[in-house]
């Protein structure tokens, strides 16, 4: 009776060479078989970590004439002997295994030996001296569990199989390919019939049809399970490995990477054919054509839930997972001889087969004008050689006009049966790598509409793998940030920051990494992220001397898939750097006034350099702190309405100075209570010259299209023009000289029934001003809190009744916060979830 006419059917376990790898790892895989509740359990082993490798080496090291075999070989009779030590008590138990193993080791020797001797090993020595290290392992797990029978709560019986008495197979083009008919008869007559049972079972080897050893190739373990499962009418498989499932992407590459707790055979194979750590496509094909579900789990964590491959997987996202291919060339054929022509795509491909090269990934469009394929980068050359010479008639004839090999490319592929028949999976996938700052070259996608691939320059390849992951939510939207400038508002975003983050995280899947922070002349860096609720004792203590160049570099890494600037200070010489972090694909958020406001090459510079790298250039705190005011100027613009004229207090300071100034508190003593309290900028003299409001001015001008420059705004400063220059404690110190003359103007106004104000003001013709007015008690300007900022828009929708926008102008909090919610607008513009 075959063992699958049972009531009691079989389960599969394979344990691959991790899980044997020393004796702990074999008192690992005893205890996991023994908590398997299924009866009947065939299991799959492959040698002990590392022994094939060993194994291959010594092949290799005879065909070289190496001298030292004998080492080896004894390097690997220590290490077997001792782990049997470890594991068999029984003295007469472990000299029988040691015996048959010392003796297989005699017959591997003399193989090295013969092999040394002509300087050449046949493919059937290699196999039989690589098949030797599941013989080996699978006669110590068989011998252990015999020896710990009684701990096994079923009481089954413990039985040793060579597959090469039950396997046979035959090597073709494709492979080796199961004789399935043979290999069941033997499997009837051979495989032990016991109602409970454990069988181990050599993998990795088999026989030809003359009988002869052979092997199943690399990951033939797996292979060896998945056929098992077939031949024994299996109810499931189960590969125990090092890692808890299949996985998302490449965690070395995404550290996020999460398992998918099940996919289809379709899904894992097209996984696995794009290099992700799931059992090879071959392996699985006879497991699928039976419809035995695979399960891959951690022989280290067995309590994780693990990976189902199954024929359906209804849960689960509709991407499963991205991963990629590395060291692939890109060839380009363009040509008018192509187009309408029959036959040269059956010759191209034709002479690629016949050269042995594979091919990864086809393109072309529809005009028949192009064809582009990816073949393994250590194949470029012979590629290039092989379709000239394929063509050589239409590349004499200028048929084809250019035949291009792109070297250092990769394959980035998303994978999901949910693609299929869901509009904006491709939209998403390509915006998220241009959002990355990653060019596509080429794209492929299956009428299956299960993969997505798209081929990109090499060395994005981790950035592109983490944009992906991020953009379809597997993994947190990750931003790599640079502050620049901890000041008052740079501390205080950093403190909103490091309250806010984790939440962020948690709701919405944004990661802003904060990893580095500079200052005039010092700058730390971290390698994940600083400590935001430490950073200035590690500046402190970890800081180094400021290095650009080293800065900018460790912002904008490349295994992240975005990075972004802020600036916190109010320098020119910071501005200037604008247009370098642009070019190097990073984006910036500002709070400092220059580069908008500054000479208008300057700034066209940056409107064009922004545009060309499609980057994001945000600044709505230059304007008005945590107000809207430049975001509100847009939508009046871009909804078509007329902007007429714009006037306001755009300065926190100087609504809070003439707001508190009642006469009865010199103006000077106002203003330092302002500066102390951080109300106006370190030097007050930038607030009081009037050069803030003509900044700001300028930028909203320019906003409307008006090229207006500083001069060509009519600017009264309240600074006595001998306290321009000198120091700012100097500044502070005289300027009580100038105290009468202020009271004056406050007392003509009162007495005039009017409140002074100091207003910017900027017409649909250009015309700008910067001053302090005298108005009426009753204007919209008049009755402000302490440091608000008003703004009036009045325009074609809004003439009667201006709109206007109002709040508080001033203060490190609200700029800060101001800050923070543009570097949030940025997130949402690279595919963070609003």
């Amino acid at each position: 009776m075959s063992p699958a006419d049972n009531n009691s059917l079989w389960t599969v376990h394979k344990f691959g060479g991790t899980s044997v790898a020393d004796a702990d790892c074999f008192r690992r895989v005893a205890g996991l078989l023994h908590a398997e509740p299924g009866a009947r359990q065939a299991v799959v082993v492959s040698a002990m970590g590392g022994m094939t490798n060993s194994l291959l080496a010594l092949i290799s090291s005879a065909e070289q004439g190496a001298g030292d075999l004998e080492n080896g070989v004894n390097a690997i009779r220590e290490r077997y002997a001792s782990t049997a030590a470890e594991l068999l008590s029984d003295d007469q138990a472990r000299a029988a295994l040691l015996d048959v193993f010392e003796r297989e080791l005699g017959e591997t020797s003399d193989i090295l030996n013969a092999v040394s001797l002509v300087g050449s090993a046949a493919q059937r020595s290699r196999d039989v001296v690589a098949g030797y290290g599941e013989i080996w392992s699978t006669r110590l797990l068989a011998s252990y569990l015999k020896q710990e029978r009684s701990t096994d709560p079923l009481d089954r019986e413990i039985s040793w199989v060579d597959a090469r008495d039950i396997l046979i197979v035959e090597h073709g083009e494709l492979g080796p390919g199961v004789l399935w008919d043979r290999s069941r008869a033997l499997v009837a007559e051979k495989f032990p019939q016991d109602d409970a049972a454990i069988a181990i079972i050599t993998g990795f080897i088999a026989s030809d049809p003359e009988g002869l050893h052979t092997t199943l190739g690399r990951n033939g373990s797996d292979f060896s399970a998945s056929i098992m499962g077939s031949l024994l009418g299996a109810q499931s498989i189960t590969i125990w490995t090092d890692v808890s499932g299949v996985l998302s992407a490449d965690p070395n590459r995404v550290p996020e990477a999460a398992v998918i707790p099940a996919l289809t055979y379709n899904e894992a194979m097209e996984l696995a054919y794009f290099g992700a750590k799931v059992i090879h496509p071959q392996t699985m094909s006879p497991a699928v054509e039976h419809g035995i579900p695979i399960y891959i789990k951690n022989t280290f964590r067995p309590d994780d839930t693990g990976s189902m491959v199954s024929a359906s997987a209804h849960e689960g996202p509709t991407i499963k997972g991205i991963t990629t291919v590395e060291n692939v060339a890109l060839v380009n054929l363009e040509g008018t001889g192509m187009i309408g022509v029959p036959g040269t795509a059956d010759r191209l491909f034709g002479a690629l087969r016949g050269a042995g090269i594979s091919v990864i990934l086809i393109s072309q469009a529809s005009s028949e004008h192009s064809i582009c394929f990816a073949v393994p980068g250590d194949m470029a050359g012979q590629t290039d050689t092989v379709v000239r010479k394929a063509l050589a008639a239409e590349l004499e004839q200028n048929q084809i006009q250019r035949v291009d090999v792109r070297r250092n490319c990769a394959i980035i592929a998303v994978v999901g049966d949910g693609m299929a028949g869901t509009p904006g999976i491709a939209s998403r996938f390509f915006g998220t790598l241009g959002n990355a700052g990653i060019n596509i070259r080429a794209i492929a996608q299956g009428s299956s509409e299960r993969n997505i691939s798209a081929v990109i320059d090499g060395d994005a390849a981790t950035r592109a793998l983490r944009a992906a992951h991020a953009g379809f939510y597997l993994s947190a939207e990750t931003v790599s940030m640079g502050l620049v400038g901890p000041g008052n508002v740079g501390a205080t975003l950093l403190a909103q920051m490091g309250n806010q983050l984790q939440q962020l995280r948690d709701d919405f899947n944004l990661d802003f990494r904060v990893r580095g922070i500079a200052t005039s002349s010092r700058m730390l860096l971290a390698e994940r992220s600083v400590d935001l609720s430490n950073w200035r004792d590690e500046l402190a203590e970890q800081g180094e001397a400021l290095d650009w160049d080293r800065f900018n570099a460790h912002i904008n890494a490349e295994h992240l898939p975005h990075a972004v600037i802020v600036d916190c200070t109010a320098s020119e010489e910071i501005s200037a750097r604008y247009v370098e972090w642009f070019d190097a694909g990073m984006h910036v958020v500002t709070a400092n006034k220059k580069a908008q406001s500054g000479p208008l090459g300057y700034y066209d510079e940056l409107r064009s350099r922004r545009r060309a790298t499609q980057t994001h250039f945000l600044y709505e705190t230059s304007c008005g702190a945590g107000l809207p005011i430049i975001q509100t100027l847009r939508d009046l613009v871009e909804t078509g309405d007329e902007i007429l004229s714009i006037e306001g207090i755009f300065s926190g300071t100087l609504a809070y100075l003439f707001n508190v100034f009642d006469g009865s508190t010199a103006f000077s003593a106002i203003v330092r209570e302002a500066r102390d309290n951080g109300y106006t900028e370190p030097d007050p003299r930038d607030d009081l010259s009037g050069m803030d409001v003509a900044r700001k001015l300028i930028i909203l001008a320019r906003e409307l299209g008006l090229r207006l420059e500083l001069d060509d705004i009519e600017i009264e400063s309240l600074v006595p023009a001998e306290l321009e220059s000198g120091s700012i404690d100097d500044f502070l110190d005289r300027l009580s000289e100038h105290d009468n003359a202020m009271l004056e103007r406050y007392q003509a106004a009162t007495n005039a029934g009017q409140v002074l104000r100091y207003v910017g003001s900027l017409s649909k013709d250009g015309k700008a001003a910067v001053r302090l007015e005298s108005l009426p008690q009753d204007h919209s300007f008049a009755h402000i809190n302490l440091t608000d900022n008003i703004v009036r828009f009045v325009s074609g929708r809004y003439s009667d009744n201006p709109l206007v926008v109002q709040g508080p102008g001033a203060g490190p909090a609200v700029t800060a916060a101001g800050v923070f919610a543009d570097l949030l607008r940025i997130a949402r513009y690279l595919g963070a979830p609003g």
